[in-house]
């Protein structure tokens, strides 16, 4: 299987060659997301022939060269014989920040940017042309495209159901072909802790494992447990080797380690982490879990020993903390915490997570970087340098871009990718809601209640996959392709240039590169 390592984000420019005419939306290339701007000639290359390098490689083009020459289709073209076609990189200044020109003409493929990430998502797309297109009758057009929005991204959750090295690295070349740039890595909560940490041995030793599964949905009476351990974990090699590879593929890796809530599986292999001391077991449901971590200095040095840990494999500019659905319940019952919050002078445990968030959020910065949370780390009052994860709507979202702070929009409806695709009886069991691909589609990150400015803190927008009711890689898939290409295309392209039916038609294009990939995806018709 011809591997196809793809990944995101686009740019902006215009190439204006002769012999072009604008093309109506049905004979634009099947590129997706859709080019910003596109002219298309009637004209076939038959590369084949062979491609020669032209001129010197710009060094901020060196990273696209070999992205082209060891992760694409394309090192053999450049190996032919007398070589017919040119290639060229050229750097252009006027071309700002990430945008590129993409142009292939009678004489071969010319790439212009100004930066390493222009030249490379400049690359990108012409790999996945050569994967829909081929290279023997490969079309003469010119490219100039940005995209919309920075964020582009993807969310997994492996405490639910755990799923080995090879399929993430699966989902990160899928991603990358179609341009989503952010893989959010779920990887602690109540069900299960999956990534190791040196320092603290019993969170994978015990907290990866659970002694069976709830199954079917958690509202039904009665519970019936499978019986069956599960469980699993990624070695800190195995996490280097992901984060390496995301690399080559313009992906960067944004972990999550929950707190305070969604914290059994932790306390399970700690209980000292607890608020009542006692070992809860690795929890065996779904929902919310009432363990919540206690608001401690033992505690606090845990968490920044393993943030610590988590820092070193993962350099990417934002650590999610989680936030979410922390259950006050503990707190409220605690004599210690109770006597915690009267002595830091706080109104209440909302006040109190704030304040947890705050404590993590200076020892983050302290070491170069920025925490994001899900949208109720709002409540209480946000830490100072907080990006937040709208997903309870977008009230949230637009509530933080008002506080001058970063924003990605994440809203359950439609972008959480674990709710139904149809109304049709023949859909695998979901949490719930309908989320179709259209409506996906459809999705756009800026709020209209915001004015100019504070639209600036929309970084973009993210599907999320939670997997409580996703228990295979084919059933993964299935959820995530083809509504991660719309979401990918909703990002990217233009919101005036957007256009559904179009989408589909390119859509169309895909399939026969989806079966050299092996991946799995959801029929639309």
């Amino acid at each position: 299987m011809k591997q196809v390592h793809l990944s995101a984000i686009a740019v902006f420019g215009f190439l204006l060659f002769s012999g072009f005419s604008r093309q109506s939306f049905a004979q634009r290339l099947d590129l997706i997301p859709a080019p910003n701007e596109l002219q298309v000639s009637e004209g076939k290359l038959d590369l084949n022939k062979g491609l020669s390098l032209k001129n010197e490689i710009p060094q901020e083009a060196r990273k696209a060269h070999r992205y082209l020459l060891f992760a694409t289709g394309a090192g053999s073209l450049f190996s032919q014989r007398n070589p017919v076609y040119s290639f060229r990189f050229v750097k252009e200044p006027s071309l700002s920040g990430d945008g590129f020109r993409l142009a292939s003409d009678e004489s071969g493929i010319k790439i212009e940017a100004s930066s390493e990430n222009g030249f490379f998502y400049a690359c990108q797309s012409l790999a996945q042309l050569l994967e829909v297109y081929g290279s023997g009758k490969f079309p003469q057009f010119r490219i100039q495209d940005a995209p919309a929005f920075t964020w582009r991204g993807l969310h997994l959750d492996v405490s639910r159901h755990f799923f080995p090295v090879a399929e993430i690295k699966k989902m990160l070349r899928t991603m990358s072909l179609y341009k989503l740039n952010v893989f959010h890595w779920h990887l602690t909560d109540d069900q299960g802790w999956r990534i190791e940490i040196k320092g603290y041995p019993e969170l994978c030793k015990t907290g990866s494992r659970r002694k069976e599964t709830l199954v079917g949905h958690a509202a039904a009476r009665p519970e019936i447990m499978d019986g069956v351990e599960y469980g699993g974990y990624y070695t800190q090699e195995e996490i280097r080797s992901v984060v390496a590879f995301a690399d080559t593929l313009g992906i960067t890796i944004v972990p999550e380690i929950e707190m305070p809530g969604h914290s059994q599986a932790a306390v399970t292999a700690y209980p000292w982490l607890g608020v009542t001391g006692k070992n809860p077991g690795v929890w065996t449901k779904w929902g919310v879990s009432p363990f919540i971590l206690a608001p401690k200095d033992s505690v606090f040095t845990f968490l920044e020993n393993v943030l610590s840990e988590v820092m070193e494999l993962f350099p990417s500019k934002y650590i999610h903390i989680g936030g979410d659905e922390a259950t006050k319940e503990q707190w409220m019952e605690s004599e210690q915490v109770q006597k915690k919050i009267r002595e830091l002078g706080l109104k209440d445990e909302h006040e109190l997570q704030s304040w947890f968030i705050q404590r993590i959020e200076k020892f983050v910065n302290a070491k170069g970087r920025q925490i994001i949370g899900w949208d109720e780390i709002l409540e209480g009052g946000l830490a100072p340098n907080a990006a937040v994860m709208s997903w309870r709507g977008e009230t949230g979202g637009i509530q933080a871009a008002k506080m001058k702070h970063p924003v990605v929009m994440s809203p359950g409806n439609p972008l959480y990718f674990d709710h139904y695709q149809s109304e049709k009886s023949s859909e695998p069991l979901a949490i719930g809601g309908l989320n179709t691909l259209e409506k996906v589609y459809a999705y756009h990150p800026l709020p209209e209640s915001l004015n100019a400015e504070e639209k600036k803190y929309i970084l973009g927008a993210q599907a999320n996959l939670w997997t409580e009711y996703i228990p295979t890689e084919s059933h993964l898939e299935y959820m995530a392709f083809p509504r991660a290409m719309a979401l990918a295309e909703a990002c990217w392209t233009a919101k005036e240039k957007k256009n559904y039916p179009d989408f589909l038609s390119r859509l169309e294009s895909h399939r026969s590169l989806w079966r050299r990939m092996v991946v799995n995806y959801r029929e639309w018709k």
